[in-house]
């Protein structure tokens, strides 16, 4: 785990022992902090009662702290922390911030921060491979894979990789990444925040903590990626702005785990990124062709007669799935689950590359409203129901494409939980023989 003598003797509350609070939680301890900590579950804090006070720090008076910790998933716009943090003077920060401050007491790195609406995962990964490939040492971390204090601490010339969320920015202040990336801003998250703009300055902060020799990379087009990208041009702080939006780049067909025109977005400002590290295309153009990819993102699970079954259940929102759609030219398209939104407006351009569309959960009366008259829908309910038809109506050199433009919550814990049902289905349809077995299109 990272340990620091920035944290010794220093007083912190941790709201929350889930992964990144039990991780922050033992690398303070192990730092000499003075710790106070909470959570719900009565068997989370009898395992730290021999590492902290237990308490709640609603009810504690923690004038004096140094901070309180909160997990990303704590909502600060309407818990109760953030009022008792002003009240008792104590700034709110999250297990970045403390990755931030402990960097001077580690061996001479750098940082690479990733951010987005969508592909921040993928990228971050690439990035990574990419890194790795070239025989540089590198660490994924933040909104990906294992927290990132509890991991080893990089060697001299080492670069972490952390993919950030709008959450994780917001409990940051001083994350000063030598190469900092936004990839798009589209409306997400909006329960968490006043409005679009809100969101997109959150976003766009990340920005805001560079020193002026670092470099800021912008890949979107969209209007609020363009937008902080003019916005930090006019401040004149930061020297090394590059934009991809509009750099091309050949080859994609020898990429199998990069297809579709968003992971072309990707790979480009991915490039962008290592280049600004010193990685030449001799290094990064083989470690494309090499890269697997990240499980439920686009991820081909199996294929079998011909039919190409891929899981994309990381696609919460229509703007995650619409370039997915741009991927294929003929799809079976599986969709639906807690609706963030009531449009598909992200997918329409892309409607052409859709033989049959099978809605899901929730959002599926919905959905098949919005499709009907572009393309023939059958409403499934459940993943199983729609794998089975939609293997049974696919035809050699077809694609059966989990993408469901939604939230997992109407009928699974998370996106991967749904992703192995997918891939549990795809396995039993292949087993039992159902591939292009219909006699028959249904309307």
């Amino acid at each position: 785990m990272i340990v620091s003598s920035a944290f010794a003797g220093k007083r912190y509350a941790i709201l929350g022992l889930a992964r990144s609070g039990m991780a922050v939680l033992e690398s303070l301890h192990a730092s000499g902090a003075e710790l106070l900590a909470w959570d719900n579950r009565e068997e989370l804090r009898d395992s730290v009662a021999d590492k902290a006070l237990v308490a709640d720090p609603l009810e504690s008076d923690l004038t004096g702290y140094d901070a309180i910790v909160v997990s990303p998933g704590v909502p600060l716009n309407n818990h109760p922390i953030a009022q008792k943090a002003e009240a008792d003077g104590v700034p709110i920060v999250g297990d970045i911030e403390l990755f931030s401050q402990a960097r001077s007491s580690l061996p001479p790195h750098r940082v690479v921060g990733i951010t987005g609406t969508n592909g921040k995962s993928t990228t971050t990964a690439l990035i990574h491979h990419i890194l790795e490939s070239a025989g540089v040492p590198a660490l994924m971390g933040g909104n990906i894979g294992v927290p990132i204090l509890s991991q080893p601490p990089m060697p001299e010339g080492g670069v972490y990789v952390l993919e950030l969320s709008s959450y994780q920015i917001d409990l940051t202040h001083s994350l000063d990444c030598d190469v900092a990336l936004l990839l798009n801003i589209s409306p997400d998250h909006l329960d968490r925040y006043d409005g679009f703009d809100a969101y997109a300055a959150s976003k766009a902060r990340l920005f805001d903590m560079l020193t002026p020799e670092h470099t800021a990379i912008f890949a979107g087009d969209d209007e609020k990626t363009r937008m902080a990208l003019h916005g930090l041009r006019d401040l004149g702080h930061v020297q090394d702005i590059v934009d991809t939006s509009a750099t091309e780049i050949a080859g994609q067909a020898d990429w199998p785990s990069l297809q579709g025109p968003h992971n072309l977005q990707n790979t480009i400002a991915a490039i962008a990124v290592v280049e600004a590290l010193g990685i030449s295309e001799a290094q990064w153009r083989p470690a494309l062709e090499s890269f697997s990819g990240l499980a439920h993102r686009m991820e081909r699970v199996a294929e079998s007669n011909g039919v190409l079954f891929v899981n994309d259940s990381k696609a919460t929102n229509p703007a995650s799935t619409g370039p997915a759609l741009g991927a294929y030219p003929k799809i079976h398209w599986i969709l639906g689950g807690l609706p963030k939104s009531d449009t598909l407006a992200e997918c329409e351009p892309f409607y052409k590359n859709v033989v049959h569309a099978y809605t899901i959960g929730e959002a599926g009366p919905l959905f098949g409203t919005l499709l009907t008259d572009h393309m023939p829908v059958e409403s499934s309910e459940m993943i199983l129901t729609a794998v089975q038809r939609a293997a049974a109506n696919a035809k050699p050199g077809e694609v059966v494409l989990l993408s469901p433009a939604c939230a997992s919550f109407d009928q699974f814990r998370d996106f991967e939980a749904r992703g192995d049902c997918f891939r549990s289905a795809v396995n039993s349809v292949i087993e039992n023989g159902l591939i292009g077995t219909a006699t028959g299109e249904a309307g």
